[in-house]
């Protein structure tokens, strides 16, 4: 009877967008850890000490997101922007 007090049908949004902000830092989490040159977790790894491989920091500072995005517009609504910005004369 306790849970019927905490979950109720106005708590799903709720609970949608903490499940959705706990999955995207999980992504970046996972992302750090299996892709990041700056992160050894095996014991092997780590005795190399602090690496020259400018390569492969660019390689991954540079991922496909960030190529993606960047010749585009910074406006989520660029349309609505110009209108209310430079109303007709």
């Amino acid at each position: 009877m306790a849970g019927s007090k905490w979950i109720r049908p106005e708590i799903y949004p709720l609970f949608v967008a903490v499940g959705a902000v706990v999955g995207i830092c999980g992504m970046q989490l996972v992302r750090n850890i299996w892709t990041n040159p700056e992160v050894r977790v095996n014991k092997g790894n780590r005795i190399a000490g602090v690496l020259d491989n400018h390569a492969e920091g660019e390689a991954y500072a540079e991922h496909s997101l960030r190529k993606f995005v960047r010749n585009k517009s910074p406006q989520v609504m660029p349309s609505i922007n110009k209108f209310f910005s430079n109303p007709p004369e």
